[in-house]
């Protein structure tokens, strides 16, 4: 009895993980495609997470569609503080492991405001509007002691995450953890290289993030920091910006879809 209880217990835990996954997914991919709308001139909007979420509740049926993201969102929490604290996936207690299980947690909490904002959208609160939550906690940190180091010092560990992000998507070491054997050689090869794409874009933006929070902190200007809203924005606005544009744009999209691939072939460790 117990044992089919703990194998229960394990496969609800699996299919809220492989939803959360889905729902991080098609998140980024609406952000992914308002942006390539841009680029190619044919409308969308340069937006964040919080604004694929408005997207997706003004649409047909979206208060229903927003709930199954939040309810995926908030697996996809309950999944990250799983790997940080019972270690499904066996990071360890050393120095390495820890910061492994760490870096879950903060990913954890991250996501669990975005999955807050889902619930107020569904149950028709603004979910912050469109106020600039990157911008707002920035000014929080800034008014307190040392809260330029502070500042800073986020703005470096998110630059050195960007740079993560980048190795993994070049050593594409992440194909470890993807079971791909029913797909043909050919099939396995698209997969990884459009994963590859999502973690470079995902990358690149996160160490413009970084370079914000960096710009800010030297200001003592709130007003410099910026999330993907701002990345997208400040790409456009470059020589090129709209082959930047479409580029962060398509890759955005990239990375959604590796996120869904994750849902589909990921190996968890449950047991």
């Amino acid at each position: 009895m117990t044992q089919n209880l703990t194998r229960d217990h394990s496969q609800w835990i699996e299919r809220l993980a492989r939803f959360g996954y889905i729902s991080k997914g098609v998140v980024y991919g609406i952000v992914g495609l308002l942006a390539v709308q841009v680029a190619f001139g044919t409308g969308g909007r340069t937006t964040d997470s919080k604004g694929a979420l408005q997207t997706i509740v003004n649409q047909p049926f979206g208060k229903f569609l927003l709930a199954l993201v939040a309810i995926g969102l908030i697996g996809y929490v309950i999944w990250r503080f799983i790997q940080a604290i019972q270690d499904p996936e066996h990071k360890g207690h050393d120095a390495k492991g820890l910061m492994k299980r760490i870096g879950y947690a903060i990913n954890g909490l991250a996501y669990a405001g975005l999955a807050f904002s889902a619930v107020q959208l569904v149950i028709g609160s603004d979910g912050g509007g469109n106020s600039n939550s990157t911008e707002d906690w920035t000014a929080r940190l800034l008014s307190q002691p040392f809260g330029r180091w502070l500042v800073a010092t986020g703005g470096v560990l998110i630059v050195a995450l960007g740079f993560y992000q980048l190795y993994k998507a070049f050593s594409a070491k992440f194909r470890r953890k993807l079971n791909l054997t029913e797909l043909s050689n050919t099939q396995s090869q698209w997969v990884i290289g459009i994963c590859r794409f999502g973690l470079a874009a995902r990358g690149v933006a996160f160490g413009i993030i970084g370079w914000f929070l960096i710009q800010a902190a030297s200001k003592s200007d709130a007003k410099a920091a910026g999330g993907l809203d701002e990345v997208l924005q400040t790409l456009a606005q470059q020589p090129y910006g709209t082959w930047l544009l479409g580029i962060m744009a398509f890759g955005l999209v990239a990375y959604g879809i590796y996120e869904i691939v994750q849902a589909r072939y990921r190996q968890l460790g449950i047991n």
